[in-house]
């Protein structure tokens, strides 16, 4: 017995198929949850290609899709750039708080994906700086650890757990009704894996109580679009259609999530900048439709006149705030200023930790003290320390960081 015939390593299980429940009759009987997804659309997405570059970018929703279909490096940034990440711990937190504010439950919860251990400790951190409760639970952590963070959030103590594929077949905790997705997902199982998470039915409430609804949050760059189309094909599924499934021939395993990239990798991976009018989607696992009933009720409605639910589905907004733009721009320039320093280094053949240019310091805080001296002199609004500057000062000194840094050369060079 399984859930689905394909596993986790993209193979098809053994053996003939000789029953099979559809998800979506499971739904209608109240026995899992109904589960609606939501995927974050910005009208438009600026980017920088590469840390070594300046230049940024603006793009389209229909490029951002695109990239996010092509370019394992581009994904990587949705779901792990302060731009991206916030937007969807944003827009995960809107409908835990939606859910709970709908039904008066205050334990129904959210659980992530991430990509590892540092992506993990860096999506709590992004929660717990929107003022939840958050932790995470990770195979390569003491066993103590992880039963701690599990006894929490049996206690209710957590509004949030994070995991990487650690919470998988059998874990059951019904109050987790928000999938937050901060990881890649190449095909269905794995991504059936962890939405399941959120299926499990609250006991002793009826099942079509609003409590038992869960969500789906994901952004469209990060190339979740195809699973959960395979999941809404699957969820409706008939005999017929395993039938097809279990004669196809998988030569290799298909990867589960793509692997942690090396360290030259990352540091070439594109820099996520900002979104503009970012829109939730609501894209539904099941149409209601699928049930002859349902739908000749729904037609009743309309010929009355009775408002069928439309306009709960009209796209909603997620606006970032002022404050998560600004530290947005303060960590993009702080990685440029790097950038800019190791680069640099690369240029005059220096090593970091040497003391070529000034004997009480090393190469690496030597240029980079002349870069930020350099900055305070510049910066639009004359504020003394970062923390302070405007969006308006980020976005000039990052349009002028080549400017910046040429002056901070040539002292140097002089000095």
């Amino acid at each position: 017995m399984s859930a689905t015939p394909g596993r986790a390593d993209g193979r098809i299980m053994a053996g003939d198929i000789i029953y099979s429940y559809p998800i979506s009759r499971a739904v209608e009987r109240g026995y899992v949850k109904r589960i609606n997804g939501y995927r974050l659309n910005p009208t438009t997405l600026h980017y920088v290609r590469r840390p070594d570059d300046n230049t940024e970018v603006e793009v389209s929703l229909d490029e951002v899709r695109r990239l996010g279909e092509r370019d394992a490096g581009f994904r990587r940034s949705i779901v792990s750039s302060e731009a991206t990440l916030t937007t969807i711990a944003e827009a995960s937190r809107q409908k835990l708080f939606d859910l709970r504010e709908k039904t008066g439950e205050n334990r129904l919860k959210i659980i992530a994906s991430a990509l590892n251990m540092e992506h993990c400790r860096q999506v709590v951190a992004k929660y717990r700086e929107l003022g939840l409760r958050a932790d995470f639970v990770h195979s390569q952590i003491d066993g103590r650890a992880n039963e701690r963070v599990h006894q929490r959030l049996d206690n209710h103590d957590l509004d949030v757990i994070v995991q990487v594929r650690k919470l998988g077949e059998g874990f059951d905790h019904p109050f987790l009704s928000v999938a937050a997705v901060f990881s890649i997902f190449s095909n269905l199982g794995p991504f059936m894996q962890f939405v399941g998470r959120i299926m499990r039915v609250i006991p002793d409430v009826d099942p079509f109580d609003p409590v038992n609804d869960g969500v789906v949050v994901f952004h469209v760059g990060g190339n979740i679009t195809g699973v959960w189309n395979d999941f809404q094909e699957f969820a409706e599924a008939d005999q017929e259609f395993f039938a097809r499934l279990i004669d196809e021939t998988v030569v290799e395993p298909l990867p589960t999530r793509e692997p942690p990239a090396p360290a030259a990798s990352r540091a070439a991976m594109p820099v996520i900048t900002g979104q503009a009018d970012v829109q939730l989607e609501n894209l539904t696992l099941i149409a209601l439709s699928a049930d002859p009933d349902v739908a000749r009720a729904l037609a009743l409605l309309q010929e009355r006149g009775i408002d069928t639910g439309d306009k709960f589905d009209e796209l909603q907004r997620v606006q970032p705030t002022k404050q998560q733009t600004r530290r947005a721009q303060r960590n993009l320039l702080d990685e440029l200023v790097k950038n800019a320093v190791g680069k640099f280094m690369a240029t005059h053949g220096l090593s970091p930790a040497g003391r070529d240019l000034d004997r009480t310091r090393e190469n690496f805080v030597a240029v980079k003290s002349a870069i930020d001296k350099r900055i305070k002199q510049v910066v639009p609004s004359g504020a003394g320390a970062r923390k302070d500057y405007t969006i308006d000062d980020y976005e000039y000194l990052i349009a002028h960081l080549s400017e910046i840094v040429a002056h901070a050369e040539e002292q140097l060079r002089h000095g």
